[in-house]
C-alpha cells in the first residue's frame, strides 16, 4: 500500500555536452569549444582573447544541425573579427613590440650573457635581448613582467595611499579573461601584458583595482571613485576594448 504512494524517482539529467573540435574560418583552422549551458536560451559565440580560439555556448539539448547552421551563418562575422589578427604573432628578433604604448624593435645581441634592456639604434627604440635566439621570446616576457611590476606597484601604492587603503600583495599573471583582480583582503593581481599599453591605460588599470579596495563592485560609487583616481578612465577603457586583444595575441611561447 505504501509503495503506491511513493513518488516516482526523478531521472538524472544527462551531463552537459562539451565538445572540442576545429572550425575552418577562411584560411584559418580555429580551435572551437562547444559547451551546453543549463540555463542558456540562445547560442553565444565568442572569440578568445588574442584570437586564438572560439567558444560557443548553446542551450541544453540543441540539435547538432542547428549548431552547424549557426556557425555557417556567422562565418562572415568571424572572418571580419579575425582579420585584425595576423596569422603569425610569434615574438622573434625583428618583431616590433609595444612597450608603454611605443613600438620597439627586438634586437638579438648574439651574446650569451647580458641584460634585456631598452636602447636606441639609428633613431629607433629597440629592446636588446641576449642569450640563445630560441630563448628571445621567453626572455622578453620575463623583462615585461619585471617592467609591469615596477609600474603597477608604484601606481597602485600611490592610488591606495590617496584613498587610505593598504595593499597586501601584488602578483603578475597572464590572464586572458580579465586584466586585473582584487580580493576582499587586499591582494591585487594584474596581467603583465598591460605594460605594452600606453601609460594612461596602465594607470587606469592600477586605479581600477585599487578602487575595489573600497568598492567591491562595479556600481556608480565604484566608477566615480575610479574616475577620481584616473581622470582618463573612459579613454583607457575604450583603448582596451579596441586594442586589448592584440596584446593578448602576441605569442611569447609560454603560459602564465
Amino acid at each position: 500500500m505504501f509503495s503506491l504512494l511513493r513518488k516516482p524517482a526523478r531521472k538524472k539529467p544527462k551531463p552537459l555536452r562539451v565538445e572540442e573540435r576545429s572550425l575552418q574560418v577562411g584560411d584559418r583552422m580555429m580551435p572551437l569549444v562547444i559547451k551546453e549551458h543549463a540555463t542558456a536560451s540562445r547560442m553565444t559565440l565568442r572569440i578568445d582573447a588574442g584570437g586564438r580560439g572560439l567558444k560557443l555556448t548553446i542551450p541544453r539539448g540543441l540539435k547538432s544541425r542547428e549548431v552547424e547552421d549557426f556557425l555557417v551563418r556567422h562565418d562572415g562575422w568571424l572572418r571580419a573579427k579575425l582579420a585584425k589578427f595576423s596569422g603569425d604573432q610569434t615574438i622573434r628578433p625583428g618583431t616590433r613590440l609595444p612597450l608603454r604604448g611605443n613600438l620597439h624593435r627586438i634586437v638579438h645581441t648574439g651574446t650569451l650573457r647580458g641584460l634585456t634592456e631598452v636602447d636606441m639604434e639609428d633613431g629607433e627604440p629597440v629592446i636588446r635581448v641576449s642569450g640563445l635566439e630560441d630563448h628571445v621570446a621567453r626572455r622578453l616576457s620575463a623583462f615585461l613582467k619585471k617592467e609591469a611590476r615596477y609600474d603597477l606597484e608604484r601606481l597602485a601604492a600611490y592610488h591606495a595611499a590617496s584613498i587610505g587603503r593598504s595593499i597586501r600583495s601584488i602578483t603578475m599573471k597572464d590572464t586572458r579573461s580579465r586584466w586585473g583582480s582584487c580580493t576582499w583582503d587586499g591582494n591585487l593581481s594584474f596581467s603583465w601584458r598591460i605594460v605594452m599599453a600606453p601609460d594612461f591605460v596602465i594607470d587606469y588599470l592600477a586605479a581600477h583595482e585599487v578602487a575595489h579596495l573600497r568598492e567591491m563592485n562595479h556600481g556608480p560609487a565604484f566608477w566615480a571613485l575610479c574616475k577620481s583616481l584616473c581622470p582618463r578612465t573612459e579613454e583607457a577603457r575604450r583603448w582596451l576594448k579596441t586594442n586589448g586583444s592584440q596584446l593578448h595575441a602576441l605569442d611569447f611561447g609560454e603560459k602564465g
